[in-house]
């Protein structure tokens, strides 16, 4: 089926055409239109144009009044306000035309991009032998519902976890384990399901700690850890075996801990630092050819008029040290090779902290200079940190960064009781199924209902609550309807509902109609928080029709019973298909 065109656009549409008619030298201007408390619809445009055209705004708007067609079955009515704005009321036929016929859509009327292309998305980035923490959450939980949303929209995405599996830390770990073997084959025996890979991962992050320990003060170690480093570069048959266990062990663990998030990771999109290993020295090759990167004090590096540092003096871009060592940007400019030249990526998108701002903007600048990205083709989607109570940075009360595993298993545990709460009648298991769909959908929520550039407090007290802007109020909401179609016996939704509407049925109603471009709209800005405050306003729409409206009760006749299920079911699949994209679930029974 076609894409539904929103009333908004039909709308726009008659005032842009009436605007040509009523001043054919304004053909093409905006009537910037935008909903409105005062009707449905305001168009403003007419005062900027006025203006500029040295007229008066309220006669122009007068005239574009006059313009419109008369026997319109989309406008039902329009008035002159204030010094020129347009206060537009839509009719209901064609609130009820627009929303049968999302109804009738598998897709809810929702347009496919109409040239999509190819996008790389990089996201959640975890390091080898490091459990993830509390920092790994938004990057994970933004990065999913970016790749869910623009593949909704039919843009071709390649995911990418570029997880940290190389580097002069490896050489370290290496030749601890090699002197201590026994300690990475009890961390084996642990692994296998969603505990055994975390308890495999806490033993690793504990043999990364003693290593480290052992480099800092050992200096002979330190030595023969450096020697682990070039026989780990040279493909040594002990050494890569040693690696790929540790990578194998860390990768289960990612594993268990993407599924209690519930976000979808395949092992063709994990894609390291490791990956790009044989490309580094052509990456520096090309560059210092072209002058891109020129040698200082012995190190390849970039130099930009705009980046210095405190003392005044320019920071460069070090691609490569001056011990022949490659750091993060020199992988970081394969990767943008590889992901442009073989993947024909036309967008590369990042989803990285924004304390990393400066180290992207110089690579993506790199990049340029050396003609390997498109002018504008790559950006970085910043996110800002996630904060304690004490609106700090959120550390454990020993001062350490949280692990992600300790966060969600306690978001499960406070939605138990939630759920226990309010659904008496579940089993214990129903309600441990229930449980983490809501705790982890809150969790998912509170971070995706934030613009990602901003920080969030974290405060599990407030996610799981059933008032406010919420996940489980969404939940909640959805779980309603199901329990009102459930209680529906013998009634079925109308096909195409019957005039007029009552004020409640039309709010919801001409909110559901914005669904489309709201997705359209968040696809090309890239930012979930739009969808989510887009599925907030319908849930609080439906709770005051909810009120005003009864469904299935005595005393309401059955023509108007089939309207208002019609409406319940159209919210309910919205709101489904709005937080699936979300990566949250919506359950049928709170």
């Amino acid at each position: 089926m076609a894409s539904v065109s929103s009333l908004a656009a039909s709308v726009h549409q008659r005032v842009a055409d009436a605007l040509t008619a009523a001043l054919p030298e304004a053909a093409a201007a905006d009537p910037l239109l935008r909903r409105s408390d005062r009707a449905d619809f305001q168009a403003n445009g007419m005062l900027a144009l006025a203006k500029r055209l040295g007229g008066n705004p309220r006669d122009l708007a007068g005239q574009v009044v006059a313009r419109l067609p008369q026997d319109d079955d989309v406008i039902g009515g329009v008035e002159v306000s204030g010094p020129g704005f347009l206060n537009i009321t839509v009719s209901d036929a064609a609130i009820v035309r627009t929303l049968a016929a999302r109804a009738a859509d598998e897709r809810l009327g929702v347009p496919r991009a109409e040239a999509p292309g190819t996008t790389v998305i990089d996201y959640s980035q975890p390091n080898v032998a490091k459990e993830m923490h509390v920092g790994h959450l938004r990057s994970t939980v933004i990065g999913d519902a970016i790749v869910r949303i623009l593949e909704h929209r039919g843009e071709h995405v390649v995911r990418r976890h570029h997880i940290g599996d190389w580097g002069t830390q490896f050489g370290m770990l290496i030749q601890y384990l090699t002197e201590h073997p026994h300690e990475l084959d009890h961390a084996s025996d642990t692994a296998g399901g969603t505990g055994g890979g975390e308890a495999a991962m806490s033993r690793l992050n504990r043999l990364y700690k003693a290593s480290r320990t052992r480099f800092d003060s050992d200096e002979e170690f330190k030595a023969r850890a450096r020697d682990r480093v070039v026989l780990l570069q040279a493909g040594d048959e002990e050494t890569l075996a040693l690696w790929h266990k540790i990578v194998d062990e860390s990768k289960v663990y990612f594993q268990a801990v993407y599924e209690q998030l519930d976000v979808e990771v395949r092992d063709a999109d994990v894609v390291g630092e490791s990956a790009y290993n044989d490309d580094l020295q052509q990456v520096v090759k090309d560059l210092e050819s072209s002058g891109v990167a020129v040698r200082s004090e012995g190190a390849l590096c970039v130099f930009f008029d705009d980046v210095k540092g405190p003392d005044g003096n320019p920071t460069p871009l070090i691609v490569q040290k001056s011990n022949g060592g490659f750091g993060y940007a020199a992988t970081d400019l394969a990767a943008i090779r590889d992901r442009v030249g073989r993947l024909h990526a036309d967008t590369l998108l990042y989803v990285v902290d924004a304390r990393q701002a400066l180290h992207f903007r110089m690579v993506f600048e790199t990049a340029r200079r050396a003609g390997w990205l498109p002018e504008g083709a790559a950006r970085q989607l910043a996110f800002g940190t996630v904060l304690g109570k004490d609106g700090k940075p959120f550390k454990t009360r020993e001062g350490e960064t949280v692990r992600l595993v300790d966060l969600l298993d306690e978001a499960v545990e406070r939605a138990a009781g939630v759920v226990r709460e309010k659904a008496r009648d579940l089993s214990d298991e129903e309600i441990a199924e229930r449980a983490a769909q809501v705790g982890i959908g809150a969790v998912k929520y509170a971070d995706l209902s934030t613009s990602m550039s901003r920080d969030y407090v974290f405060d599990l007290d407030r996610m799981v609550s059933l008032n406010g802007d919420t996940s489980v109020y969404l939940q909640y909401a959805y779980a309603r309807i199901q329990s009102i179609l459930r209680r529906a016996v013998g009634v079925a939704p109308a096909a195409h509902p019957e005039l007029p509407l009552a004020p409640a049925e039309r709010a919801l109603g001409l909110h559901l109609d914005e669904f489309g471009q709201t997705l359209e709209a968040v696809a090309e800005s890239y930012e979930p928080h739009k969808l989510a405050a887009y599925l907030y306003g319908l849930a609080t729409h439906y709770t005051a029709f909810y009120e005003h409206c009864p469904v299935v009760k005595d005393g309401v006749e059955r023509t108007v019973s089939e309207n208002r299920l019609f409406l319940c079911e159209l919210t309910a699949r919205t709101l489904h298909e709005g937080m699936a994209l979300l990566g949250i679930r919506t359950p049928a029974r709170l």
